[in-house]
């Protein structure tokens, strides 16, 4: 994604980075339990997941990757990326 990110993540990036969306500190293809995600606030345990054509299809594993996060203290939001596909 750093490399070629979709619009819809460059628009949300372009809203997280530098402390922009209430003064919370996101990064960018973070890593968590083994999993990637999209963004996260490590200050609020929270994740937000761009959902793209890739998920289409993966909602079983989509909940469970989202269910381990959660057993872990982690909040995920997703996001679908309507633009996409």
């Amino acid at each position: 994604m750093r490399a070629m990110p979709t619009a819809a993540e460059a628009v949300l990036w372009s809203a997280l980075r530098g402390r922009r969306l209430g003064g919370w500190k996101f990064r960018r293809q973070h890593v968590i339990a083994g999993y990637i995600v999209d963004f996260y606030c490590a200050e609020l345990w929270l994740a937000v997941e761009v959902d793209g054509p890739v998920h289409q299809g993966r909602d079983i594993d989509d909940r469970e990757r989202d269910e381990h996060l959660a057993s872990l203290g982690a909040d995920v939001v997703r996001l679908r990326n309507a633009g996409e596909g």
